[in-house]
């Protein structure tokens, strides 16, 4: 079994001040949003192994937010920044996933941008949650997190139509159940 945790990065400024997309930083909400899925995912194992981030600002700084919401309930996990997560397709992003055979984490988080989360965890979706599969039709949005899970013992045979959604939480979500 392989767990794949899709993590779309947070809010963002419309513009950075270099004028290059892949330098805009979040703003006020999308620091609240990554520290409130950060410390979601430290109080719900299990916890991911691995973690592959885009190099985009705005991808970076949702990951260290998230980590640093949940680093003191959750083992480190490896993490690597790839710079080909930034404007990924969904084959694109197969074969990032596919390629994490060589480390063999049990569970992969990726932290990374739409189009290509969102069509990804589309074509992921075999079964799983109805719900959720739902909700992950309408989008992916800002600090949205898909999780699946995947018979499989390796990556390399994780395929589209072949996961099952676990769960899939926002943090708008979160505050409308305000249970967790």
């Amino acid at each position: 079994m392989r767990r794949l945790m899709l993590l779309r990065h947070a809010k963002t400024e419309h513009d950075a001040p270099s004028g290059r997309d892949r330098d805009r930083r979040l703003d006020n909400r999308g620091r609240n949003d990554a520290e409130e899925i950060g410390g979601w995912i430290g109080r719900h194992p299990p916890f991911p192994d691995s973690v592959l981030v885009s190099h985009a600002v705005r991808a970076h700084q949702t990951w260290e937010i998230a980590w640093e919401a949940m680093k003191d309930l959750v083992p480190e996990p490896r993490v690597e920044v790839l710079p080909e997560l930034y404007g990924a397709n969904p084959s694109q992003l197969l074969q990032t996933i596919r390629d994490a055979s060589a480390a063999d984490p049990r569970r992969l988080l990726l932290v990374g941008h739409n189009p290509g989360m969102h069509e990804l965890a589309l074509a992921l979706a075999g079964s799983g949650d109805a719900a959720g599969r739902k909700a992950l039709g309408d989008n992916l949005p800002t600090s949205g997190l898909a999780v699946f899970d995947f018979a499989v013992d390796d990556w390399a045979d994780v395929a589209f139509r072949r996961g099952r959604l676990v769960l899939f939480v926002t943090p708008k979500l979160l505050k409308q159940t305000s249970g967790d």
